[in-house]
């Protein structure tokens, strides 16, 4: 068990972040749990990159002085396993937002899926989506999506070491596009990424779709690895605050 000095002179927990909490709600969760635990008024608590609420997995929190580390966590490269949903858009690219576009994709083989990453592997430039917390003009980009207003975004020099397929599910169902009487079928893809700080896996699913000369968006996300911390090693909440227990 973890004493009070433990967590003051600094502490690096490793979380498996539940579907729908925000980045931020863990460690005010966390932080609050360690306060009550321990009887104090003050710890510092933070985060060593930003997850989006729909997506889960690794989340890395220090505490006391281990928040000093938290730039040199946010610089290491991130794995990510998720899903794309092919002949489909959303505005936020995932499914934070409704379906506000269909596609053809009775071009797409597998074939072309797999030669497709390669145009996103090593440097690329990327668009973060306008649903994101990006600061533009003292405003984050998502209060202007929400309002319906446009600004320019700037694209962005992001690397991906890696992109590999893991699954190609052509059986999903069909969808009535705008155009009646025209079905799309849609086509899940399953795959791990291994890319720089700063990249937007959101931002890559829109940007495959349109090479693929189709459209699409993320369905599902979860971050494996931060530098050398991996998922496997990572508590769920309910599991660490029976860690301030025992």
């Amino acid at each position: 068990m973890k004493t009070l000095e433990d967590y003051q002179s600094g502490q690096v927990l490793l979380i498996d972040k539940p579907l729908n909490w925000t980045s931020f709600q863990v460690v005010n969760k966390l932080r609050w749990e360690i306060k009550q635990a321990f009887k104090i008024k003050k710890i510092k608590v933070g985060h060593a990159g930003t997850l989006d609420p729909l997506a889960t997995g690794l989340l890395v929190l220090c505490t006391g002085k281990m928040t000093k580390q938290i730039d040199s966590f946010q610089a290491q490269i991130k794995e990510y396993t998720g899903t794309f949903v092919i002949g489909s858009t959303t505005p936020s690219f995932d499914l934070e937002t409704e379906i506000n576009e269909r596609f053809p994709t009775e071009h797409i083989t597998e074939d072309l899926i797999k030669k497709t990453t390669k145009q996103f592997t090593g440097e690329i430039q990327q668009f973060p989506p306008i649903f994101s917390a990006i600061k533009k003009d003292g405003k984050r980009l998502y209060e202007f999506a929400r309002a319906g207003e446009d600004v320019e975004i700037k694209p962005r020099t992001v690397h991906i070491s890696e992109f590999e397929i893991i699954k190609i599910d052509t059986s999903t169902q069909s969808i009535l596009s705008k155009v009646e009487g025209l079905s799309t079928s849609l086509i899940n893809i399953e795959f791990r990424v291994i890319c720089s700080k700063g990249t937007y896996i959101r931002s890559l699913a829109n940007d495959f779709g349109k090479a693929l000369k189709s459209g699409a968006h993320l369905s599902a996300l979860r971050r494996t690895k931060i530098g050398s911390f991996n998922l496997d090693e990572a508590l769920s909440i309910e599991d660490f605050i029976r860690t301030l227990k025992v």
